[in-house]
């Protein structure tokens, strides 16, 4: 007598990720670049004749807005652009001293290998970014905007959904500082802010972002569809 087949329940399908596009930023996002650009503030306050921090100062300016840092080590925003340049040069010079975070390849491989499309907006240079990236890292990126002011990413996103024919509603922005947070809402995407960059949970929650991850893997799980969202700013705050 023959055992009768035992049906087996059907795999169940893997969910369809959450947005089509994923724009990162990459200081403070994707490349852990924090000490080194504190390892040269008495250098750039000394040169720009702005104020230096002291290290007392540094954890309460990372509760602050981009707005109210500059303001407090009263910097003019017309010396943006040139000491932008100056960073710029120098980080190019210093490059082996930055890597990316931790996970940072494994999340960007896999959104990639599960269809999501992935774009990079950074104040930084595009040699720069280059260089930290890798060239199998950076062939995951359909759209690099590098060279983006201060507070001029808004425009930058605009170019990337156009170039790339894709809606708003179906991208998400992903930051570490409150100026991503803000310029993202400008056009209209979800937003979202990383918490192992440079500003601190309050200050993010106050930008007033979709959502908050503590880890790229939480990127990976809410984009996949694997996980429902983090807390949102106004549960975390």
């Amino acid at each position: 007598m023959t055992q009768a087949a035992v049906a087996m329940p059907a795999a169940r399908p893997a969910p369809a990720p959450r947005f089509g596009l994923v724009i990162f930023d990459f200081d403070g996002t994707l490349a852990d670049s924090g000490d080194w650009f504190l390892s040269i503030a008495d250098e750039l306050a000394d040169r720009f004749n702005f104020r230096r921090v002291a290290s007392t100062e540094i954890e309460g300016l990372r509760g602050q807005s981009t707005r109210q840092v500059l303001r407090h080590l009263r910097i003019s925003r017309w010396k943006l652009p040139a000491m932008a340049r100056y960073i710029h040069k120098r980080l190019a010079d210093e490059i082996v001293k930055i890597s990316l975070f931790d996970g940072v390849t494994d999340l960007l491989h896999t959104l990639s290998q599960n269809g999501v499309r992935l774009a990079l907006v950074t104040s930084n240079s595009a040699n720069n970014a280059r260089a930290v990236l890798g060239e199998e890292n950076l062939a995951l990126f359909e759209q690099l905007e590098c060279g983006a002011s201060l507070f001029g990413k808004a425009p930058r996103y605009r170019r990337v959904l156009k170039r790339m024919r894709v809606s708003a509603a179906d991208t998400l922005s992903i930051g570490d500082e409150t100026r991503d947070i803000i310029a993202s809402r400008k056009v209209g995407l979800t937003s979202a802010g990383v918490l192992w960059g440079y500003a601190a949970r309050d200050a993010l929650a106050a930008a007033e972002p979709d959502t908050l991850f503590t880890s790229p893997q939480d990127v990976r799980r809410y984009v996949l569809g694997e996980a429902a969202a983090p807390p949102s700013a106004a549960q975390t705050s």
